[in-house]
């Protein structure tokens, strides 16, 4: 064979592949637009961390505020219109909806992921890493470490969205250094249970054990202040004996104050 037959050989298969690719594209198409929904498949990916949202709540969400899609051609179904409307919740942090060529309308959602929850002036609000505040939910509560008292965020119980003033976001963020320092403790992580702020700013810790409370301050110099109420249980403690203070103060440098 010449080399002008085997080029022309070769052209002539290479349009003959070409042209079953566009078929089969073309036939892809054709099928997919006439294929309609016919069902719905929800994963709450993170369902084993919290449970704030349901399958059956996103499937109700979609029912009431997007309208008919079982039944409704694929190609028609607004997949953004679907995101933006469970996204509009406050307890989720992001879904992702698609179509597959079974014709089902595919729904994954993550929660958002709570890492303190706030209690202020009768009310509260959850609060994840990342400084995003959401409502409690009236259908699940969350098991995070609680903080109450004079609360130094403009957020109200109904509120939502990343805290924007720079000093508040500080104070977050040494808070969620407190909270994470408590949490990771062998020592501390069980013998914490509750977390106040009193009228001053100031951290009070009440320990599940004992008359005592630990006035921390500010959720600042973690580490240290930890340590001397360390010191409080293994020098102070065996020496003028238990239930002796009603409070530890770890506040000031080099000292524990005990009254």
């Amino acid at each position: 064979m010449n080399a002008l037959v085997r080029n022309i050989v070769i052209t002539v298969c290479g349009c003959l592949l070409a042209a079953c690719i566009l078929l089969a594209f073309t036939a892809g198409v054709s099928a997919r637009k006439v294929m309609v929904c016919s069902g719905i498949d929800i994963v709450i990916a993170d369902s084993l961390e919290n449970s704030f949202v349901t399958k059956a709540d996103v499937k109700g969400f979609l029912d009431k505020e997007y309208g008919q899609y079982i039944g409704t051609a694929l190609d028609s179904i607004d997949l953004r219109k679907v995101e933006e409307i469970i996204d509009g919740r406050s307890a989720v942090k992001k879904s992702e909806a698609y179509v597959t060529k079974d014709g089902l309308l595919h729904v994954s959602v993550t929660q958002r992921r709570p890492v303190v929850r706030f209690h202020k002036n009768g009310g509260g609000f959850y609060a994840d890493a990342e400084g995003f505040i959401f409502p409690l939910q009236s259908n699940y509560a969350s098991h995070v470490q609680v903080i109450d008292g004079n609360i130094p965020l403009s957020a109200g119980s109904g509120d939502k969205g990343l805290i924007e003033d720079p000093k508040e976001m500080a104070w977050f963020r040494n808070v969620m250094n407190l909270v994470n320092t408590l949490e990771k403790s062998r020592t501390w992580k069980d013998k914490i249970v509750q977390m106040s702020v009193n009228s001053d700013g100031n951290f009070v810790l009440v320990p599940r054990e004992g008359k005592e409370v630990f006035i921390f301050g500010q959720p600042t110099d973690v580490a240290s202040k930890l340590e001397k109420m360390e010191k409080y249980y293994t020098h102070i403690v065996p020496q003028k004996g238990k239930d002796r203070y009603r409070e530890v103060d770890v506040r000031f440098e080099g000292q524990i104050v005990c009254r």
